[in-house]
């Protein structure tokens, strides 16, 4: 039985038709709606790379029922860059030569974004633990945890952040 459901993300609704009902946020995001900056990789919640902001909190896209997401705010990769302008994690990234292959790399800015949120001065045992969701086979985790000290501290000293 085809289901239709309308869902917000980044800030719009998109009308999801001819849906089947346990279609995952992951397949709907991507083949559904177009967006394909969130990525699949394990689709078991493993790695971290579909992950996006779901009513605030980091999810793995993989595991959430898109029909179950009705009424809340989805927030994909797509949407933290400014008139195509670089947020200023995605920059620290580049800067720090964390980005290599890529793929990971939509899930680690969402994870940066959302821990940034929570705890703007994370300390290294923070930033290892709220990263060790994602995994990145090409970087090691030393750039990674470089750019996200990086933008903690650029934000602390007021630098702007988009």
């Amino acid at each position: 039985m085809a289901e239709h459901y309308t869902l917000n993300v980044n800030g719009e609704r998109h009308d999801v038709t001819d849906a089947w009902v346990g279609e995952s946020l992951l397949f709907v995001l991507r083949e559904r709606i177009g967006l394909l900056g969130t990525k699949g990789a394990c689709e078991q919640g493993e790695c971290g790379s579909c992950s996006v902001l779901v009513d605030g909190a980091l999810v793995c896209s993989c595991l959430v029922l898109a029909a179950s997401q009705v009424d809340r705010s989805i927030v994909t990769i797509e949407s933290v860059s400014v008139a195509g302008a670089l947020s200023d994690v995605q920059q620290a990234f580049l800067e720090a030569g964390a980005v290599q292959c890529g793929f990971c790399t939509p899930g680690l800015v969402m994870a940066t974004h959302s821990l940034l949120e929570r705890i703007p001065e994370p300390t290294e045992s923070q930033i290892r633990e709220e990263l060790s969701g994602n995994i990145c086979r090409c970087t090691g985790y030393g750039r990674l945890i470089q750019a996200v000290h990086e933008v903690s501290v650029r934000r602390r000293n007021g630098a702007k952040r988009d």
